[in-house]
């Protein structure tokens, strides 16, 4: 790849453990990053979820260089940046009402079909965000363990995944989070994300790095691969450290 303009991460168990706030040590790395290329961030998590679990958790030193950074929820559907008054909205495609009601029938009434609709859940199972509708299967506050041993292989959430394709041929139905399905307009996933990123920045796709923790063919993350960015590979927070303490000090600082 040619020299590195912008370095987009994923969120959940590549910035943070899944729902979590990042640790104060991915905080300094991505402010010392930010002085260097822009950064962004990508993923099927709602404008809530960056600013809980990052936003608001960026060191002080973020300020100076927080207009290079960029979120994108719902896997672009939405795109904002940090303004000196908060977040600043660029743009936000949402669902139709009648594809918002078509979408939550019939991933519930799967769900219920498959036995996979729980009775003991932390929070909503199912969550309008706007462009994208969400189905946790334990709901969006669910703890880290209990997510884990859910659904270790991916098989419950990729049977509902097909069956609510199925229904509604209309939408993308896409595997999420480790719990999670999603769905949003056709053709909507990361990678749409990362080419709407490269015509807000004018950053070519070339001058990219994606870093991400489901880059296997059934992760969320596959599509960024599948294009053709340069990718990077990880398991969780402490692996994204690493690789960033070894990659920010060969990129050269702003001038």
């Amino acid at each position: 790849m040619s020299a590195i303009r912008l370095v987009a991460f994923d969120l959940d168990d590549t910035l943070a453990p899944s729902k979590s706030a990042i640790d104060p040590r991915i905080g300094d790395l991505l402010v010392a990053l930010a002085e260097r290329v822009e950064v962004a961030i990508i993923s099927g998590g709602q404008l809530a979820q960056f600013t809980t679990q990052v936003v608001d958790r960026l060191p002080d030193a973020a300020a100076s260089v927080s207009a290079n950074f960029h979120l994108l929820p719902t896997c672009g559907t939405q795109y904002y940046r940090i303004g000196d008054d908060g977040i600043i909205t660029v743009y936000a495609l949402s669902l139709t009402d009648d594809e918002k009601a078509r979408a939550l029938a019939a991933v519930e009434e799967e769900a219920r079909q498959l036995d996979l609709w729980e009775s003991e859940t932390w929070g909503d199972i199912l969550e309008d965000r706007g462009s994208q509708i969400t189905f946790s299967a334990l709901g969006q506050r669910a703890p880290l363990d209990a997510k884990t041993a859910w659904d270790p292989t991916g098989e419950k959430k990729n049977t509902l995944r097909a069956a609510v394709q199925s229904r509604i041929p209309d939408l993308e139905v896409r595997s999420g989070g480790s719990t999670s399905v999603d769905i949003t307009h056709r053709g909507i996933d990361k990678s749409y994300g990362m080419r709407k990123l490269s015509e807000q920045t004018g950053i070519s796709l070339d001058d990219m790095l994606f870093v991400g923790d489901r880059l296997d063919p059934d992760g969320n993350d596959y599509p960024v691969l599948a294009m053709g960015v340069a990718c990077h590979a990880v398991e969780g927070w402490e692996e994204t450290a690493e690789y960033l303490d070894s990659l920010i000090p060969t990129l050269p600082r702003r001038v």
